[in-house]
């Protein structure tokens, strides 16, 4: 009781210091805009009926924003600032909304429910900022990949034909409207601004390293695509992005300032993105295309996956590890080579493994709640319902 009463007590107190925050505005004389921006005036963001809706009407609002902007203060011409309509709802929108989502859940469960319309408003801006990196990092891995869809469309740069290359500047174009977005809503703040940026350009380092261990595979040998080369890519590439970032974003929105609740909260939420993505191997291989939304190209791809270091290097034999060395990355999506090496998986036992694997790792981030880390996350206010809200989202799902 008196433990209980203590975390109820310290989170208190996180909301308490939260309330207290005074609000410091940064100005950027250097590159003030010459016409002023409207007000901003957020949408009634209704958490308990419209979850999803609400969150949905704050990617427009977002949206809007920079299409406003564009022809002020940049002289985009209309047929340009279509394009980037066009461009930014194809891309952004589709998606399970995992990651932003987290984090409105994230803040509400830390500083809890009577927050102001604001504030929830805010944290679901910030969720958004999360989506829309992943589209940018979507629409850039679909092209190194020749990925053929994405969310059950055709992938964003092959809609543009033979100029598919524009859809790299549209990549990192997304990338730098993240931080315009974070500039504008966070600026009456000045340190929780540069916590936000501080955390955004940490994070698209890590994912970037992990995207370059990813693409590297294409001139290793197979026998360099190990289970460590494969922690490290689904760490940086997949963990940081998709898990840690949506409930660092919350704790610091929350002001929360200890090193420590934040290297706990990242112990969890990579143990977590490293299951998510060992999970995403196992689905691109046996999801159909109509369940998962794109089409699984792995073996064609010769992704250093899951299911490929473990029957290469723990249990195939010299016979069908030669097969793997002859077909593996070099056989066409739908070619009869790439049906037996998925055969080749399910004789290997790699389906009831995976079912092994997943359930094991359920059980493994969950007793993480009694572990040192859990217990730092409590005293800094941090309750578990985060981290098990975020794991059930995930657990055996089916795309």
């Amino acid at each position: 009781v008196i433990a209980v009463a203590a975390a109820f007590g310290l989170g208190s107190l996180v909301t308490a210091a939260f309330l207290r925050k005074k609000s410091q505005n940064v100005q950027f004389p250097a590159t003030a805009a010459s016409k002023t921006t409207a007000p901003i005036v957020y949408p009634h963001y209704d958490l308990e009926n419209k979850p999803k809706e609400s969150f949905l009407k704050l990617n427009d609002m977002l949206i809007q924003e920079i299409l406003d902007e564009l022809p002020q203060n940049y002289n985009l011409p209309p047929r340009q600032v279509e394009y980037l309509q066009n461009m930014l709802h194809y891309t952004i929108e589709g998606g399970k909304m995992n990651r932003g989502l987290m984090v409105v859940n994230a803040g509400v469960s830390i500083l809890g429910k009577k927050l102001s319309n604001t504030d929830i408003c805010r944290l679901a801006v910030l969720g958004w900022t999360i989506e829309w990196l992943q589209a940018w990092l979507l629409v850039a891995d679909d092209i190194m990949d020749s990925s053929v869809t994405r969310r059950g469309q055709p992938c964003w740069y092959k809609t543009l034909g033979d100029a598919w290359y524009i859809a790299i500047n549209d990549a990192v174009t997304i990338e730098s409207f993240v931080y315009k977005i974070i500039k504008r809503h966070f600026s009456h703040d000045s340190k929780l601004l540069l916590q936000l940026l501080d955390l955004v350009m940490e994070t698209t380092l890590q994912t970037e390293l992990g995207q370059l261990s990813d693409t590297l595979c294409d001139v290793l040998d197979l026998s360099d695509l190990t289970p460590s080369r494969w922690q490290l890519i689904v760490t940086y590439k997949t963990a940081f992005y998709s898990f840690y970032l949506s409930v660092a974003f919350a704790m610091a929105y929350a002001g929360i300032p200890d090193k420590a609740a934040y290297d706990a909260a990242r112990t969890i939420l990579i143990e977590m993105g490293v299951y998510f993505q060992a999970q995403d191997d196992y689905l691109d291989c046996f999801a159909t295309p109509e369940v998962l939304g794109k089409v699984g190209t792995d073996i064609a791809d010769k992704k250093c996956g899951w299911l490929f270091t473990k029957a290469y290097h723990e249990l195939a034999s010299p016979s069908q590890r030669a097969f793997l060395d002859e077909h593996y990355g070099k056989c066409k999506v739908g070619s009869p080579e790439e049906k037996k090496i998925k055969e080749l998986y399910k004789e290997l036992g790699l389906v009831q493994m995976y079912e092994e694997y997943e359930q094991a790792s359920y059980d493994k981030i969950m007793a993480l709640k009694h572990s040192e880390a859990g217990a730092t996350l409590q005293a800094a206010g941090v309750p578990w319902q985060v981290f098990e809200t975020f794991l059930e989202k995930v657990y055996k799902r089916s795309k």
